[in-house]
């Protein structure tokens, strides 16, 4: 896969994460709180991945 469209796929990742940081601050979010906390831990982990393998690479 081309760097380019690795960068392209993270930048599409962190700005999902946005909307998963909305939804965590609604109020009846329920059970679902612990799948949208682990979904942004897992964001988390590859967008650090992303930045220690290209470490001179810019997103979003």
């Amino acid at each position: 896969m081309e760097p380019q469209t690795i960068k392209e796929r993270i930048s599409l990742i962190e700005s999902k994460r946005e909307a998963l940081l909305r939804l965590l601050e609604q109020p009846d979010l329920g059970t679902l709180r612990i799948d949208v906390n682990q979904a942004l831990e897992e964001m988390d982990d590859l967008i650090d991945e992303f930045k220690r393998t290209f470490p001179d690479a810019e997103v979003s």
